[in-house]
């Protein structure tokens, strides 16, 4: 289990955009399950949407992106990259995210080929599928001095 300093030590996510809060389960370049808790205080609501809040959808994308990235980011060769986001494919979106509700993302491997990779996620609330999509990216090396 990683907490959120171990996360802010591996992405460069931060508020408002750090959108994974602990990791459950990681198996370096094979599967991670990170949550992901979702509050009324989340600075998205306030507009999307006032009096019936929903987490946008590709805010939901980008979480289960986050989860990937500690996948990837934790492989020991890979240490000291970003991962970035560059391809969204097969995204489904099942039901609302809303608040007072635990993401739970999981994500697993695909293939890395190069600098570009692939990973498989899906998001669950109460064991219930409410994203899905195939996620690509684009890994390079950290700028220099950034931690």
């Amino acid at each position: 289990m990683l907490d959120i300093k171990e996360i802010m030590s591996c992405v460069p996510h931060r508020y408002p955009f750090l959108l994974v809060d602990r990791i459950q389960e990681l198996v370096p370049g094979k599967s991670v399950v990170a949550i992901k808790n979702v509050t009324i205080n989340e600075p998205f609501f306030q507009g999307h949407f006032p009096g019936e809040p929903v987490m946008p959808g590709v805010l939901i994308l980008e979480a289960m992106a986050q989860a990937g990235a500690m996948m990837v980011l934790n492989i020991p060769e890979l240490r000291g990259t970003i991962a970035f986001l560059t391809t969204v494919n097969r995204a489904k979106f099942r039901r609302p995210v809303v608040p007072g509700d635990q993401l739970v993302i999981y994500t697993e491997m695909g293939r890395i080929f190069g600098k570009m990779g692939k990973v498989k996620a899906h998001a669950e609330v109460e064991g219930k599928t409410v994203a899905e999509a195939e996620l690509g990216f684009m890994l390079t090396k950290k700028p220099e001095g950034e931690k």
